[in-house]
């Protein structure tokens, strides 16, 4: 049972009106000077990734390392909550509720061409369109959505559930799990200055989502309705993922966000058992097991990959762009995963992301990935074409077209598509909603009407950028800040860190750490 409602989850005006201020002053020069204000975001992005790609990376092998050592440490036991304290969620809805939250629509949009990508532009120098670059299409694949985009979204969800549940501190925000370094700063503006960042981040991200899968929708819909893609459509995709996920806000955790997020992995895993049923099964996990062992053999190498010496763009274009894109989701995911993580240990939380998610976004590019690439390779279908010449929604299509049943499988498709993107999107009102509130507990959910007020918010900004075709610089501006966002997430450790010696200095060897409650 949720805590009722009460005063103390109020809206927190001091972090609510700075993040629309800040939204609102990157929105607006787009609409208003949409070239220049193009140019500028590219520059600061272009910026961001070549004077410090090599940071991104450093910071994705790091945060892997330390969460590996954590999980194996004796801090692993310790329990996000008190000695009473169990699972709010089943295991099952738990890790549903993680994967569908952090990956949405970006996951059926990418696992179809990603791998054709990076079949005709291969990294290492690789012969495009060789034997070779095919298995690295399909390696990449697994190493741009595996154990370190999930290390990303991890670490900042460990100090923030240990904040709420374990100290019992007021407030679901990244300001109060930074206490442990920031101090009482934490309450000032140095705290509400950091809560506003993450709050474009989340507005931000949003809009990427939406750049994605509006597009993809719309192109899918106008195939099987017969008619032609145009603004109004845009919109009216876009109304019915408003209305899905503002019932979804409404309902709250337990009633709205739950149960989206068991449909949409039941209905992906449908969709993913036809594909491998009818497409070249043997190729598919021929590719899966080939992938993941040479992804694991050259972890280290593709994590640190910048070659220096040559001349090649494809660890900047693609590993630094998705490390920035994880680390740019990073706070919502985790005060999302946090708040949904009560009596979890911190070893389970991180098997849940590392090991779960990543196994979810493989099982997604090893079917429709290899299915996509067999069609390549075999001469079914040149995917490679059709992304150069129309794009991603025009390939994925042609793709869908391919399989029996083409018309029920697309309906299928646009089904889950409407339910992933609504997935991610409850997931972001809720926490947005959560970080403008007033010293809500970890026990209490905000009010409705907060959620609503972001909801709407989200569904504006989409609006409006879709009108104005300015997905793409909010897009780049968000991954841009993902680079300040890398010094918060080593701050968020070192204060997790500080609080597990102070809270567990003896060493204890016991299935489950708590804090009994007269400490507290």
């Amino acid at each position: 049972m949720n805590a009722p409602e009460s005063h103390s989850d109020r809206l927190d005006l001091r972090v609510f009106v700075p993040a629309v201020l800040v939204i609102a002053g990157l929105i607006l020069p787009i609409i208003v000077f949409p070239e220049s204000g193009a140019a500028l975001v590219n520059a600061a992005f272009a910026f961001a990734t070549g004077r410090f790609g090599w940071l991104y990376l450093l910071a994705g092998i790091a945060v892997v390392v330390f969460l590996v050592g954590l999980a194996i440490s004796r801090y692993g036991n310790v329990r996000l909550g008190g000695p009473d304290d169990k699972p709010e969620f089943s295991y099952f809805s738990w890790v549903a509720m993680i994967f569908a939250g952090g990956i949405g629509i970006a996951i059926v949009n990418w696992a179809w061409v990603e791998p054709i990508y990076y079949f005709t532009g291969p990294p290492f120098g690789v012969e495009p369109s060789s034997r070779e670059a095919a298995e690295w299409a399909l390696t990449y694949g697994q190493f741009h959505w595996g154990f370190t985009p999930w290390a990303f979204y991890c670490l900042p969800a460990i100090p923030i559930a240990y904040s709420m549940f374990v100290h019992n501190r007021p407030g679901v925000r990244l300001s109060v799990a930074a206490r442990g370094v920031l101090g009482r700063h934490a309450d000032g503006w140095w705290g509400a200055l950091l809560d506003a960042v993450v709050v474009f981040g989340i507005v931000g991200g949003v809009g990427t989502s939406l750049g994605l899968a509006v597009p993809l929708v719309s192109q899918l819909l106008s195939g099987l309705l017969g008619v032609s893609p145009s603004f109004m459509l845009d919109i009216a995709v876009l109304l019915i993922w408003t209305a899905i996920f503002s019932a979804s806000v409404w309902f709250g955790l337990a009633k709205g966000i739950k149960i989206l997020s068991d449909i949409n992995v039941l209905l992906a895993g449908v969709l993913l058992v036809f594909t491998l049923v009818v497409g070249d099964t043997l190729f598919m996990v021929e590719g899966w097991v080939n992938s993941l062992g040479k992804m694991v053999s050259n972890f280290v190498p593709m994590s640190m990959w910048t070659d220096p010496v040559g001349d090649s763009s494809f660890w900047r274009d693609w590993t630094v762009f998705y490390w920035a894109w994880w680390i740019a989701y990073a706070p919502m995911m985790g005060l999302f995963v946090a708040r949904i993580s009560r009596g979890r240990t911190i070893r389970e939380l991180i098997i849940a992301e590392m090991v779960f998610g990543s196994l979810g976004c493989w099982v997604f590019f090893a079917v429709w990935g290899g299915y996509a690439l067999d069609l390549q390779i075999s001469g079914t279908l040149d995917v490679a074409a059709i992304l150069s010449a129309e794009g991603i929604p025009a390939a994925v299509e042609a793709i869908l077209g391919t399989l029996p049943m083409s018309g029920v499988i697309t309906t299928l498709f646009v089904l889950l598509c409407f339910i992933f993107l609504a997935t991610t999107l409850d997931s972001s009102a809720y926490v947005l909603a959560s970080v403008t509130s007033r010293k809500l507990s970890g026990y209490q959910e905000p009010q409705r009407k907060i959620r609503l007020i972001w909801a709407f918010l989200i569904a504006g900004v989409g609006v409006a950028l879709i009108q104005l075709g300015g997905l793409k610089p909010v897009q780049t501006s968000t991954i841009v800040v993902a680079l300040p966002m890398i010094p918060v997430l080593a701050i968020l450790a070192w204060s997790l860190v500080r609080w597990l010696r102070q809270d567990f200095a003896k060493k204890v060897l016991e299935p489950h750490l708590v804090i009994e409650d007269d400490k507290h």
